[in-house]
């Protein structure tokens, strides 16, 4: 298993998708990291050597934000706005959608499992 910026890439699987599994890169960055360093994307991860290596992981360092970089930059980022109380700052403190979604139903992602009100009954004409 190659490691790449901290990260374990499976060996098996072709060049992008390997690249995939560092947080921060998806499929458009996985592909310029091949056309950049003029890779095979369709080489096996565990064909590259320490050199490749090397290479890869000083042109991602160059031109991307990722890992652990990344991550605190998201955090720093909410924690902003948590700080300057503005509606997404509350929304992120009340663990509620950020983005506008409807709440009334849906949402349970965010807002967890129901929690039934006791003793409120359904009204009957």
């Amino acid at each position: 298993m190659p490691r790449l910026l901290g990260v374990d890439i499976p060996a098996n699987k072709q060049l992008p998708y390997a690249f995939q599994y560092i947080y921060g890169i998806g499929k458009a960055v996985a592909r310029k990291i091949c056309e950049g360093l003029s890779l095979d994307p369709l080489r096996k991860a565990h064909t590259l050597t320490e050199d490749e290596i090397t290479r890869i992981t000083a042109f991602v360092e160059k031109g991307f934000v990722v890992e652990g970089n990344l991550r605190r930059q998201r955090t720093q980022n909410v924690n902003r706005l948590r700080d300057i109380k503005c509606y997404r700052g509350q929304r992120h403190r009340a663990n509620l959608p950020a983005r506008g979604q409807r709440t009334r139903t849906n949402a349970r992602t965010r807002k967890g499992p129901k929690k039934t009100i006791a003793g409120k009954k359904k009204v009957t004409k």
